[in-house]
């Protein structure tokens, strides 16, 4: 067994599969993961028009993929240890197999998505050098694009592996489909123009602590009688919980909250919003998919730039982070990001107050 081969070079890999009719594409990821998978999906639909275009995801990503047309079918394998099997994967597995499909690609190179997409049997085989390398990486997967730069934002680090293979990129696009049945109830329950709040995220270290959120809600009701704000969260019990104590501590009827949405219904929500506030999370993505300009709360942390969004609709504030990858005991013990509480609901008035810049 080798280390893959790595070359620069793959321009003729287009050319040697454009008669592929079925591909899949292996990407196990949750909503922000898919959503930056997106465009490289359009770019792949356009480049074979002929093929049907199957994605390996999580039940998420499923949900997500239900809004990009480009996308002929999701499956959804389930990733969380309490809830997965090896018979559910297995069976999986068995059924790719059967589908017989021509081309694989795998953007992330992670290592359990390197398995799935060689055991899915494709003819051709192509993946990113985006992860750890084995010994066993070249044997499962013979065709390899060394890792795009990490400057560039993740779903234009995907599109350049595209191009990297032969691909002549047209301009990036998400075109979510948002489907009317989710329409029709961000309609009748969310005001127009209203701003969307989002303080939850993977992890309490992405987290801008809840009595900075509070306070800033309370401030930005007081500011403006007008305003209407939207707050939302997942069926998590640790989300729900959070969600629960902002609603209870600003007790303003003026902020409306909702938990345990559908991706679509939470898309539908998004577009009829003036403005995205919030965490680092996969919502801040999906805002940002839809086009509406976000005001976003960072930690640095290595890798963060990937995930900003980009262009001049689109604010930040960040936090230098001394545990940035070693998170310290202090944090850990408090369930805080002590470097993100440090940022005062003044600095993030200060620049909702200014508005995203035209671009």
């Amino acid at each position: 067994m080798s280390s893959p081969t790595l070359q620069p070079d793959q321009t003729g890999f287009y050319t040697q599969t454009r008669a592929a009719k079925k591909i899949l594409v292996v990407d196990l990821g949750f909503l922000g993961d898919t959503l930056h998978l997106v465009p490289a999906l359009w770019e792949i639909k356009r480049h074979y028009p002929q093929s049907a275009l199957h994605v390996l995801t999580s039940p998420l990503g499923a949900e997500v993929l239900r809004l990009a047309p480009c996308a002929d079918r999701a499956w959804a394998i389930e990733l969380y240890p309490g809830k997965r099997t090896l018979r559910q994967q297995w069976t999986i597995v068995r059924s790719l197999r059967r589908e017989r499909f021509d081309l694989a690609f795998n953007f992330s190179g992670a290592d359990r998505t390197i398995f799935m997409t060689a055991l899915a049997g494709a003819r051709w085989k192509m993946a990113h050098a985006a992860g750890r390398q084995h010994f066993w990486s070249g044997w499962l997967l013979p065709n390899w694009v060394p890792r795009r730069s990490t400057e560039m934002p993740v779903y234009e680090q995907r599109r350049a592996v595209l191009a990297a293979c032969g691909f002549e990129l047209a301009p990036a696009r998400f075109d979510l489909s948002v489907p009317e049945d989710a329409t029709r109830w961000a309609a009748a329950h969310i005001p127009e123009g209203a701003i969307h709040v989002s303080v939850n995220a993977s992890t309490f270290l992405k987290e801008w602590p809840l009595p900075n959120w509070i306070d800033l809600t309370r401030r930005l009701l007081q500011r403006n009688p007008q305003i209407q704000l939207i707050a939302t969260g997942s069926a998590d019990p640790r989300e729900r919980t959070r969600l629960g104590d902002l609603a209870a501590s600003v007790s303003q009827p003026r902020l409306q909250t909702f938990v345990g949405l559908t991706v679509a219904q939470l898309a539908a929500l998004l577009a009829r919003c003036s403005r995205h506030l919030g965490a680092d999370s996969g919502v801040l993505h999906l805002a940002a998919a839809l086009g509406v300009p976000t005001v976003s709360i960072f930690r640095e942390y290595p890798g963060l730039i990937e995930w900003m969004p980009r262009g001049p609709q689109h604010q930040h504030l960040t936090a230098p982070c001394a545990c940035a990858t070693e998170v310290r005991d202090s944090c850990r013990s408090r369930q805080i990001a002590e470097c993100l509480a440090e940022l005062s609901p003044n600095s993030v008035l200060a620049m909702l107050s200014s508005g995203p810049t035209s671009s």
